[in-house]
């Protein structure tokens, strides 16, 4: 019960601190056009964080994502010591980008720490390839998504209001951003919140089987029967770190990719919407910093490809592509030496 107690928190914290880390994903563009202030981005965003749990349970009818990332791990392997070391190694490697800016993606630092630490314990065999290849395939496909989305948004757009003065297409275009970034904070809580819902349940799962007369309240057999305090607890936690903000994050987000204008706001966070619902529907857990960043790229591609600041977009691109196997290395360090210090349950 001890050990099933901690997994919860740190998951929890995990939540809080994804939040924090991605803050950036949904109102850097918001912010950088003068939209909100900080202050207020923040607390929309949040609201809408918390609010994709309702659409997740009434409309969707699902957690499909947690769902997804519950597999990720052979069933027979999940045992405490695997979570309890992916999730210290998670929360250790979101601290490091948060801190130094880099907008890495929480979603596969999580994914990378549970299949680590289950490697470390049983071999290759204790995880489920097809799930994890999926996910590491929409690494790519993802932020292409999102930039072709960008892309496509922004021409459409521009054509529609190619007669608008700037003016006032720039006080049109201010007023949609609010729309604009409403739908991407609801993608960002219906896509992050589930990740650690996953976990939670597969711990959960884990727990029932070692002993079929635990509470009532963390009995869990499968997906089909989770308590509605999981996922309330991990959307809210997602939505309280959100109102703590990333600024470090956001800098990097906002303008160093590209220069944004009102327009191209909402142009970018409306595909990174639309690729989050689609991968939402899919099953797919994919990073939301993946997703923004391909739409802000695909925005700023439309002026001129040289626009884009492709030194910054090419540093960001390999913190993506070492995030899983370095969250996967910290996981098995972490479990080694909780294997040294507590025996295993």
């Amino acid at each position: 019960m001890t050990f099933l107690i901690i997994i919860i928190v740190l998951a929890i914290v995990f939540d809080f601190i994804n939040g924090f880390h991605d803050a950036a994903n949904s109102i850097a563009t918001v912010v950088s056009t003068k939209v909100l202030t900080p202050t207020q981005a923040v607390i929309w965003s949040a609201f809408f964080n918390f609010l994709a749990f309702f659409i997740a349970k009434y409309i969707i009818g699902s957690f499909g994502i947690a769902d997804t990332v519950s597999k990720t791990v052979v069933e027979e392997y999940v045992t405490f010591h695997v979570v309890i070391a992916g999730l210290v190694a998670a929360i250790v490697w979101n601290l490091v980008t948060w801190r130094l800016g880099i907008p890495s993606s929480s979603s596969h630092t999580l994914i990378g720490g549970f299949a680590g630490a289950a490697i470390a314990a049983a071999g290759f065999s204790a995880v489920h390839g097809s799930v994890i290849g999926k996910i590491a395939l929409f690494i790519v496909v993802a932020p292409l998504v999102g930039m072709v989305g960008g892309n496509i948004i922004t021409i459409i757009t521009l054509h529609l209001a190619r007669n608008a003065k700037p003016a006032r297409m720039d006080r049109w275009f201010k007023n949609l951003q609010l729309i604009s970034s409403a739908l991407l904070s609801i993608g960002h809580g219906l896509n992050d919140s589930q990740k650690v819902m996953g976990i939670i349940a597969a711990a959960l799962i884990a727990a029932t089987k070692m002993d079929p007369n635990i509470s009532p309240y963390l009995w869990m057999e499968n997906m089909n029967n989770m308590h509605d305090w999981v996922p309330i607890a991990c959307f809210s936690a997602i939505a309280l770190g959100t109102i703590s903000g990333g600024w470090k994050i956001m800098k990097t987000m906002g303008n160093r990719i590209t220069k944004i204008t009102p327009v191209e706001g909402f142009c970018a966070q409306t595909a990174g919407a639309l690729t989050l619902f689609i991968t939402e529907l899919l099953k797919v857990p994919v990073s939301t910093t993946h997703v923004i960043t391909g739409s802000i790229i695909g925005v700023g591609s439309v002026k001129r490809l040289s626009a884009v600041r492709w030194g910054v977009t090419k540093d960001l691109l390999i913190a993506w592509i070492l995030t899983i196997p370095i969250s996967a290395v910290l996981a098995m360090i972490v479990y080694w030496f909780i294997s040294l210090i507590i025996p295993a349950v």
